[in-house]
């Protein structure tokens, strides 16, 4: 898969402007286990488990990798009923982003494009292993922000 930016300036309103960019979304990796098959007795309504994570990289000069990492799992009791992770990455072209547009941007802003992806990824995942739909909920990705362990910085003008 090539990615390629765009020319310097097409989407800068003046030379030097901050510019966040999407250049591409892909899947990078995910895996579903069910143990038990969708074997399960009595009444579907697990406790679901939900962590997010993300992490960042440079590809190229000002490109970087947001890796939007999401493990689900659900619980029947004591037993598990499935685990789903997906880990699901974006190209983002940051340039001229001062120190707390670049955190906000890979904080909040790349994960809530990201995260649309990875919902419809488990969702499929889920079904497919024969286990009723399940839609994960909204994600408030600039609540996470501040609450961050740095929330002093995270709220500097």
């Amino acid at each position: 898969m090539a990615i390629e930016s765009p020319q310097p300036g097409a989407e800068l309103g003046a030379a030097g402007g901050a510019q966040l960019a999407l250049q591409a979304v892909y899947l990078k990796d995910c895996s579903f286990e069910a143990p038990q098959g969708p074997r399960i007795s009595g009444d579907w309504n697990p406790q679901i488990g939900l962590d997010l994570n993300t992490a960042v990289a440079t590809l190229d000069g000002d490109l970087r990798e947001v890796l939007l990492t999401v493990t689900v799992s659900a619980k029947h009791g004591e037993q598990t009923a499935f685990l789903v992770e997906v880990k699901q990455a974006g190209a983002f072209l940051m340039q001229n982003l001062s120190e707390l547009d670049y955190r906000r941007a890979v904080g909040i802003i790349c994960p809530s494009v990201l995260f649309p992806y990875v919902r419809s990824v488990v969702s499929q995942l889920v079904s497919q292993g024969g286990f009723p739909q399940l839609l994960l909920p909204p994600v408030n990705f600039e609540a996470l922000f501040a609450s961050s362990p740095d929330p002093a910085s995270a709220t500097k003008n």
